[in-house]
């Protein structure tokens, strides 16, 4: 079941107006119907990005599949070792990997069942340290990529096989044909679960990439998927713009950003808080270009600063009284957690209104190869190369900004690190009276970068490159993990330098320390 109140404050007009142009347009129902001119003219990365419409029902004729390779995976292992399969690792940068960590951040494992971990790290640290907790014969790795051309998961990989080189002990999802399958086939995977190639990553969540891991956790996953079909039912082609809970809140959405309310400020109940990452990724990625977009902001209090750039969205049970707040607001009732199926359709039904209202494709990311062809060359000239950016200090980069804009902090570190950086975030966001954001690389680059270079001047990007005790090599390669984040965080700012966007390295000790 979907509920949403919706308070558009001084935007009810245009929210009105915006709502009756969607229905003199049909979109809704030119979208389920898979007409690529409700997006643009042009088919490409539209016609074929429209399968998440129909993924939950997808989904319940796929489970019983995914479930019952699970049990077997998990039934036979202690024919192979002597501690079963006690843990899954999956390898996945940005779609791939975003909602198995939502889901195992929200769920416990199953009596019998594994526990999730995630992977989107090349900080040496992050490498070790899955290294050092996950003993090899007892891991389950799934390494998932649509295309499997991804630098960090083919790294990982061969990270791994060097550690393990068992293919029993590994599970490829992927997409149908991808020089993956064919890895995985030569390998002897024990598996490759197919993905859907008309689902683009990020709205992949109700499909292999999302579901295989909790099959793994061994929750009750058909209970999510009912949720997701449930929602997609109710935001059907039949239900016009005007009470389609997607539309709504998609055209507020774009509504608020033209009206220069574009943080869109999360306030999320605890036992769904990690669906806020999964969040920044669909609504950064899928709206931040051409000039303009919505920027989500998910860690800060109900009370952080800059209220007069928002629209604020509650999340189930929220201790927040939405009408004391100065702006715009949303709130959206969950019953249990197994609703998080519903809450990704109506945001992925919603998001994609907000970028054809914005004018935009929201299934493209045209600004995201400009950072992999700039760290893709920085490793072509090697780790001795000169050129690395110049060190600014913090306070020339907080100069920077100006009212109205977001302070991004961009940290390539070890993730260990994030509750500091989180703390010197918030610190940093009240000293200015802007709102924040704290993107982890290379895992951002994956998310919120195509809003960084390609959304409104409307942020400043603070960069920080942590040191490394130890660095790990790549098998196969001629760089190491750690010079593979370098060339990553050297490439993020020369894109965003190229993009012409307000951006700077500023040691990562002048971050930490602001929140003194």
């Amino acid at each position: 079941m979907i509920t949403a109140r919706i308070d558009a404050r001084d935007l009810t007009d245009d929210w009105r107006a915006t709502l009756d142009e969607l229905q003199r347009t049909d979109v809704v129902a030119r979208l389920w119907a898979a007409d690529h001119t409700a997006v643009q003219d042009d088919p490409e990365e539209v016609a074929n990005r429209l399968g998440w419409l129909h993924s939950p029902r997808a989904a319940l004729e796929s489970w019983p599949q995914w479930a019952l390779l699970a049990d077997e995976i998990v039934d036979g292992a202690a024919d192979r070792s002597p501690r079963g399969v006690t843990d899954v690792l999956v390898l996945g940068m940005g779609g791939s990997s975003l909602f198995p960590d939502v889901l195992a951040r929200t769920f416990e494992p199953g009596d019998g069942f594994c526990r999730v971990h995630v992977l989107d790290s090349t900080d040496p640290a992050a490498v070790r340290a899955a290294t050092d907790t996950l003993p090899a014969d007892s891991t389950l790795v799934i390494v998932a990529s649509k295309s499997g051309s991804t630098v960090e998961t083919r790294s990982h990989l061969e990270y791994f096989w060097k550690r393990h080189p068992v293919g029993p002990s590994y599970v490829a999802i992927t997409d149908p044909g991808s020089g993956l399958e064919q890895l995985a086939t030569e390998r002897g995977f024990r598996a490759v679960v197919h993905g859907d190639p008309d689902i683009g990553g990020r709205f992949s969540a109700i499909s292999a990439f999302g579901l295989f891991p909790a099959a793994m956790m061994g929750i009750d996953g058909r209970a999510l998927i009912d949720t997701a079909a449930e929602a997609a039912d109710l935001l059907g082609a039949d239900v016009p713009p005007t009470e389609h809970p997607g539309a709504q809140l998609g055209a507020l959405m774009a509504v608020a950003a033209r009206a220069g309310r574009d943080k869109l400020t999360f306030l999320i109940d605890p036992r769904l808080e990690a669906m806020g990452d999964w969040l920044e990724q669909l609504i950064a990625e899928s709206t931040g270009k051409a000039g303009v977009g919505v920027l989500p902001v998910v860690g800060e209090p109900a009370d952080a600063p800059d209220a007069e750039h928002r629209c604020y969205v509650l999340i189930g049970d929220v201790d927040v009284d939405p009408t004391t707040l100065a702006g715009p607001w949303v709130q959206v009732g969950v019953e249990e957690p197994e609703d998080l199926g519903a809450q990704v359709v109506l945001w992925e039904f919603a998001t994609a209104i907000c970028g054809i209202v914005l004018g935009v494709n929201p299934f493209d990311q045209p600004d995201v190869e400009s950072a992999k062809i700039a760290a893709r060359e920085r490793l072509a000239d090697g780790a001795d190369a000169t050129g690395a950016p110049d060190i600014a200090t913090l306070e020339e980069a907080l100069a920077l900004v100006r009212p109205g804009d977001a302070l991004m902090i961009g940290a390539f570190v070890d993730p260990a690190l994030q509750p500091e950086l989180q703390a010197a975030r918030l610190a940093l966001g009240r000293r200015l009276g802007v709102a924040t954001t704290l993107g982890l690389g290379p895992r951002f680059l994956h998310s919120t970068g195509q809003l960084h270079k390609g959304g409104a001047d409307r942020q400043v990007m603070v960069q920080c490159l942590g040191g490394h005790e130890f660095d790990v090599e790549v098998p196969g390669e001629s760089y190491t993990f750690g010079q593979l984040e370098a060339a990553q965080a050297d490439g993020d700012l020369a894109a965003l330098a190229a993009a012409g966007k307000r951006a700077l390295r500023v040691p990562l000790a002048d971050v930490l320390s602001a929140a003194d």
